[in-house]
């Protein structure tokens, strides 16, 4: 089981498929965009219930991204999303999962720089959670 003595097994490197979406699918996905970010434009954010909509929409906006694997984009997204406001949704989980793949390719490269960046980033979603979970709001 944990083999303490024993030979070093060489280790198995994951390889993460890339998901293959359907010329459909990437067609709805940027129709998707395109909308959102037209109601994105049409709302004033003075007020805090056009708050609660414009993060909903920013993170409808950066999961379709996501999606699509354009990683930047959503991660720009997701972040205004969470200024607007705080939650623990999908789009939570899609930004965390977006950093920690970050954090991970910064170590692949050797980026103690970017791995301190994502790592930051990381305690800072962490932080949140427990905002949002000692206030009792989604």
């Amino acid at each position: 089981m944990f083999n303490f003595f024993g030979k070093k097994k060489e280790k198995v490197q994951e390889v993460k498929e890339k998901i293959q979406l359907s010329d459909e699918r990437i067609s709805e996905l940027r129709d998707v965009i395109e909308k959102t970010t037209t109601e994105i434009q049409e709302i004033d954010s003075a007020d805090t219930q056009k708050n609660v909509l414009l993060a909903s929409l920013h993170e409808k906006l950066g999961l379709a991204y996501a999606e699509l694997g354009e990683d930047d984009q959503a991660l720009a997204t997701l972040e205004k999303s969470l200024d607007y406001k705080l939650t623990i949704g999908d789009g939570y989980k899609k930004l965390m999962s977006i950093y920690n793949a970050k954090r991970a390719e910064a170590a692949r490269n050797g980026s103690d720089a970017g791995i301190e960046e994502y790592m930051g980033k990381m305690d800072n979603m962490r932080q949140i959670a427990k905002k949002v979970t000692i206030s009792g709001s989604k």
